[in-house]
């Protein structure tokens, strides 16, 4: 390849293959202290070379080396110089406008106020027209260009006609990514990339981006090259009247002939407070109906109780009254699966003294029919363990594959004394809690056993920091009562009434505790339900009832053995279901999904779009055993048909356990399907995303994004009606200044070359003539 065709190619690389070079020039940068030096070196060089000539008679040898000694010297001096071979490469075309238009979905938002209301779409159509930029043309050739979406291939570089029509087949093509929004940097990266000779850039958006690049490091780009960018922003700064149903969280499952409580959360930007109507209907044609007061400006968060009673698959879509000021009702509705089971849950409830605490729960699981409850009572009196019915179990599990099928364990007052549980037994317990999602629920005594288990790997899983000075808690004659915390006003546990009003006043009502746990505070991580109405010390009121989670699973601490005086009046009412409450709530992550030798649970249970889904999974060989090693894979398939494997990684063999995650990337019914290579096994369900759209009609424009692009970039700031000074500040913009390109001589390698060459030839002469 030739020295000139190398040149043509670097020279296309900054200005294109459309460029001619205008000049070229030796450049120095000398001062008059080099100057000064230049001229002394060489006198001195030729003073000295003509006193070698004289004193060897002028002979040929001599003469030789003082040439090329001069030549040297010489060629350094004028390296001093700093010299430089300069060319310039001026364009033969006509520079480019970009017009980019936003062509998003939040585009499509009606609140741009000309002659009548428009969307802000309709509001930027005059500047796609070629109309618009038609005096333009003699000074410089307008590509027109809608945008929006993140691309994702490199836009065809061959060149476009001076004035495309949006959309036409001029426009650049590109692939986009699936999940649409706009983004701003991109655009304006793209047309830097695909027209060297840029003269500026307007840009018609409402600067709403959600994808891409932040957009003032793609104007910091364009500062840089000298391309000014001229926005045009559109769109109303505050958000247009509506009301928007953000959320609803219906669970993955719920259990025939069980009440289920759904919550859901409503955004209103509407000037008032105002009561709506919320219809929850199932695809059976069950409708449930609520009043709401939706609060102005702000978000309303509620929940609908219903009761299922047929088994199976249900659809339950929620829907909110529209307001006559909404300017949209498509966002007043959302749809979501529900599984109605049968259920049956395994819970081990293990005591020492048979106190009336253990009795009356004993009898409320026994008659939960959704309840299989199986009772070690570790009496010290007692020959041997058990009791009197087909409840209890002799002794504890064996192995862990026993115990693995309890969904909740009691543990009451019970420790290491009097042949009560072993440390490999509490090992156990820990990992079912951690790795299996069982739940656990301390119920401490008057014994004070519970400090036993502080020696064991339990302790990591106690929720409350316990006062040692005083190991029997703390008795009254007068009876004490409970206190709602915040969160216990809100937690389905501690909600025995079917209001708000009437649970605090259930609250207040209940039979009071004659004894409580020696409970100093929570620990950090823990959430408080309830707490002692009266007693307190430096850390606050003393916690009662504090629940947690570790690993998979669940922790519950109740700090007293009071509860079944609740029947007081009432029988089983608020015992009953308080236990029944605590049972569910316990067991419900560990039951989304099971099998034979299969259970998969998931978090957040209903996930947005785009929100990271955790996956944890326990697969047990035929025999029973937890799959110590092995291959578990998890296939998800999006509603469009889209799949994907994800290989889970082992969280915990001893027990089994398998984690991974997922992002689901489309709204709708996802397909899971787990499976286990080593045994075979297969277990499929599924999991609903509700969809939140990157792209929302009605939100706020953002028109500090195109001002800073504009200031950023040295560009202007103009209303939609302004565009003929859009046009006379384009007109009126000086031609780009000629590429530059420097050759730096003076380290340009064939200069260097010719420098070391003159050095050689002086010393293999020297040597040569026997001077050296």
């Amino acid at each position: 390849m030739s020295a000139s065709s190398i040149r043509g190619d670097r020279v296309a690389q900054v200005w294109g293959s459309h460029d001619v070079m205008e000049s070229q020039s030796l450049s120095f940068a000398w001062t008059p202290w080099t100057v000064t030096i230049a001229v002394l070196v060489i006198l001195l060089t030729l003073v000295f070379g003509v006193l070698a000539c004289v004193r060897t008679r002028w002979r040929k040898a001599t003469v030789f080396l003082e040439v090329v000694r001069l030549l040297a010297v010489m060629l350094a001096v004028v390296l001093l110089g700093g010299p430089e071979w300069v060319e310039q490469y001026v364009p033969d075309d006509k520079p480019v406008v970009a017009v980019l238009w936003d062509d998003s979905g939040s585009m499509a938002t009606r609140d741009v106020m000309q002659t009548e209301l428009q969307s802000r779409k309709e509001s930027i159509e005059s500047l796609t027209r070629t109309e618009a930029w038609q005096s333009l043309a003699e000074r410089a050739d307008v590509i027109i260009e809608p945008f929006a979406e993140t691309k994702v291939a490199t836009p065809d570089p061959t060149k476009i006609s001076p004035i495309s029509n949006p959309g036409g087949k001029d426009a650049a093509s590109a692939e986009v990514t699936a999940d649409k929004g706009t983004d701003l940097s991109g655009p304006l990266l793209d047309v830097v990339q695909k027209h060297p000779n840029l003269l500026g850039v307007v840009m018609a958006s409402d600067g709403d981006w959600n994808q891409g690049g932040a957009p003032v490091r793609a104007a910091g780009r364009l500062r840089s090259m000298g391309v000014p960018v001229f926005t045009v922003p559109v769109g109303s700064e505050e958000r247009l009247p509506d009301v928007e149903l953000l959320s609803f969280d219906v669970p993955t499952f719920a259990i025939g002939g069980k009440r289920v409580r759904i919550p859901f959360s409503i955004e209103s930007s509407l000037p008032r407070d105002h009561v709506a109507s919320v219809t929850m209907t199932t695809s059976k044609g069950e409708t449930i109906t609520k009043d709401v007061r939706i609060a102005a400006m702000g978000r309303t968060n509620d929940a609908i109780d219903w009761q299922p009673e047929v088994l199976g698959d249900e659809t339950l879509t929620l829907t909110v009254s529209k307001q006559s000021s909404e300017l949209r009702g498509d966002n007043n509705e959302l749809t979501a699966p529900i599984s109605i089971r049968e259920e049956k849950l395994r819970v081990l409830v293990i005591e020492s003294v048979p106190r009336w605490e253990y009795r009356y729960l004993r009898n409320a699981l026994s008659r939960d029919p959704g309840v299989e409850v199986s009772c070690l009572l570790y009496h010290p009196r007692l020959d041997s363990r058990g009791g009197g019915n087909a409840d209890y179990i002799a002794a504890f599990p064996a192995t862990k594959e026993e115990l693995a099928k309890f969904d909740v364990v009691f543990l009451g007052d019970v420790g290491f004394e009097d042949d009560q549980l072993t440390m490999e037994q509490c090992e156990w317990l820990h990992g079912l809690v951690e790795q299996q999602a069982s739940g656990l629920v301390f119920m401490p005594g008057w014994e004070g056993r519970q400090f036993q288990l502080l020696e064991t790997p339990l302790k990591e899983l106690m929720p409350v920091t316990l006062d040692e000075a005083q190991p029997g808690g703390w008795g009254s004659r007068t009876p004490q009562h409970f206190e709602l915390t915040q969160l216990g006003r809100r937690s389905l546990l501690t909600k025995l009434a079917d209001t708000a009003d009437e649970n605090l006043e259930v609250w207040g009502n209940l039979p009071g505790f004659q004894w409580y746990a020696p409970v100093l505070a929570a620990k950090p991580g823990s959430e408080t339900l309830l707490v002692h109405q009266d007693a307190s010390n430096r850390f606050g009121r003393l916690p009662l009832l504090v629940t947690r989670t570790f690993g998979a699973g669940k922790v519950l601490f109740m700090g007293t053995d009071g509860a079944w005086r609740w029947r007081k009046g009432v029988e089983d009412l608020y015992h009953y279901r308080f236990w029944g409450q605590v049972v569910r709530w316990m067991a419900y992550r560990r039951n989304m999904a099971q099998g034979e030798t299969m259970r998969l649970y998931y978090s957040p249970e209903q996930p947005q779009v785009r929100q990271t889904v955790s996956v944890n999974a326990n697969v047990m060989e035929k025999s029973g055993e937890p799959l110590s090693s092995g291959e578990v894979t998890l296939q998800v398939v999006s509603p469009q048909g889209k799949t994907q494997t994800i290989q889970l990684e082992s969280s915990g063999e001893a027990w089994g356990a398998f984690a991974g995650r997922f992002t689901p990337k489309e709204p709708g019914e996802h397909k899971l399907t787990l499976f286990c290579k080593e045994t075979g096994d297969s277990l499929e369900t599924t999991i609903f995303a509700q969809g939140v759209a990157l792209e929302q009609i009605g939100k706020p424009a953002r028109p500090e994004v195109l001002q800073e692009i504009a200031r950023i970039t040295n560009g202007q700031v103009f209303t939609i009606d302004r565009v003929d000074d859009i046009v006379a500040w384009l007109s009126a913009m000086p031609d780009r200044p000629p590429a530059i390109r420097r050759i730096a001589l003076w380290s340009h390698p064939v200069v260097v070359g010719g420098f070391i060459l003159l050095l050689a030839l002086f010393w293999i002469g020297r040597k040569g003539v026997g001077l050296i």
